[in-house]
């Protein structure tokens, strides 16, 4: 099947049904961007440290990429920066351009897989901000490759992505409060579902998501050329019993390093 197809799709049904993913920011956000008072989130509830950033965003080229949903881009714009938002989902993708329409903001929006961004040219962007979004990759790896490529040197990755011992456990029994290690990593959301289930579960336009190792997520990062500056733990803000236990959320910064 055509994963990538698979997560378009659900994610515009997602944006269907309001998905907390998919709400973008208010007016008064961005006004209050406009004047220096911003922040963003690349994991569920903790704000990017502003030390993260450069003191000041005039100017500076931001790829936001797999971050539709009028959040990340519009505020980053709004204090400055020159925005590019790559997404999956149009409907995403449309969230962005309403705030930038009702809001005045001028960004850059496009439909593409995070994958292969071969619709830029290598050293493009100043910096990569990347919500947790690469769990819906089967191949975290080509990810970081791609980043690496597009950012100039010494450029910032900023990426959220979960932590794999969120997908060791059976999902509906967390939900009820227990615990039940069921599932390994790497894995993804149909091995978890019985095979008469699975034809079921896609044709109801849900996400497939992929469990990655912390392997690949970090040292996926250095393979790929960065070097790792900054990092902290997120969680689901109490909302789930898994927060009484681990953070199950992880922000690094990287930095583009130069071998040559």
């Amino acid at each position: 099947m055509d994963i990538t197809k698979q997560n378009s799709i659900a994610w515009d049904k997602k944006v269907e049904e309001s998905s907390r993913y998919t709400q973008p920011v208010s007016s008064e956000v961005i006004e209050k961007s406009r004047s220096g008072e911003w922040g963003i989130t690349v994991t569920t509830e903790k704000t990017v440290p502003r030390n993260w950033f450069p003191e000041s965003l005039d100017g500076v080229k931001i790829l936001c990429l797999a971050s539709g949903g009028g959040q990340q881009g519009p505020v980053l714009a709004a204090a400055g920066a020159d925005v590019t938002i790559i997404d999956i989902s149009i409907k995403q993708l449309e969230q962005d351009e309403m705030v930038a329409n009702r809001d005045g903001l001028t960004l850059k929006t496009m439909q593409g897989d995070m994958t292969d961004l071969s619709l830029f040219d290598n050293e493009s962007f100043d910096m990569v901000v990347h919500p947790v979004s690469n769990l819906f990759v089967e191949d975290v790896r080509p990810v970081w490759n791609e980043i690496s490529r597009v950012l100039k040197d010494n450029g910032v990755l900023i990426a959220g992505f979960a932590n794999p011992l969120l997908w060791i456990f059976d999902d509906e029994q967390e939900r009820k409060g227990i615990l039940d290690v069921k599932h390994s990593i790497p894995s993804s959301t149909l091995d978890y579902l019985p095979k008469d289930q699975v034809q079921e579960y896609i044709d109801s336009s849900q996400t497939i998501e992929y469990a990655h190792t912390l392997e690949e997520q970090i040292q996926g990062q250095i393979d790929a050329g960065f070097v790792i500056t900054g990092f902290y733990e997120d969680d689901f803000g109490g909302t789930r019993i898994i927060d009484k236990h681990i953070k199950t959320f992880i922000a690094t910064r990287a930095v583009k390093v130069s071998m040559g």
